[in-house]
């Protein structure tokens, strides 16, 4: 099996950087191939310019790194996404991989034969897609204070209309202030998860 992790941190001393390193472990010890797109690392732009938003419309995208992750996802299957929750939302980096790789000619395509046009994914070999979040709020409060966000943009308002059905979000809460003991606990728990993933 072929996971493709999207990754998205600035810091190497990041939690979410312990996150990539046991993720990736329980993949290869079960003999998975582990495709790493560090979007920091890349210098990747999220920024949608007007070149981007031709492309949307034609179905074409132009951003060179864009077509690259393209020809790495379309061998994946399964997608693993790794990021922090900032201020309730996904950091820049991420929210611009959903809107120039989650992308017409990319992800999928539209079926306009219908009445009201319909998403097709085009990532056929994709069994699942997996969200891995860190952040500092009690998970209660982000529900019921905060609306939930990530569940309801990138869950529902992205691979649920892209016809995913297994989709999971694993969600860190309160890192900043639990134990050094609790975090490594997490580790192992996803190191044992991810070695069991198929």
């Amino acid at each position: 099996m072929k996971a493709a992790i999207v990754f998205n941190h600035p810091y190497e001393g990041s939690y979410c950087a312990a996150i990539l390193k046991a993720v990736t472990n329980g993949l290869l010890k079960a003999g998975h191939e582990a495709d790493l797109i560090h979007l920091d690392n890349d210098g990747f732009d999220p920024v949608m310019r007007a070149n981007d938003l031709k492309g949307f419309k034609d179905g074409i995208p132009c951003d060179p790194q864009v077509l690259k992750y393209r020809e790495r996802l379309n061998e994946a299957d399964q997608l693993i996404i790794i990021f922090p929750i900032w201020w309730e939302l996904m950091p820049a980096m991420t929210k611009g991989f959903i809107d120039k790789v989650i992308f017409p000619g990319v992800a999928y395509d539209y079926d306009n034969s219908g009445r009201y046009p319909k998403m097709i994914k085009r990532w056929n070999n994709l069994n699942g897609v997996t969200v891995i979040t860190t952040m500092n709020t009690p998970s209660f409060i982000y529900r019921l204070v905060f609306g939930n966000a990530i569940k309801k943009a990138v869950f529902n308002g992205t691979f649920w209309k892209l016809g995913f059905k297994k989709r999971k979000w694993i969600s860190f809460n309160m890192v900043k202030f639990v134990n050094q003991e609790k975090r490594e606990k997490w580790l192992r728990q996803l190191e044992e998860r991810f070695e069991k993933l198929n």
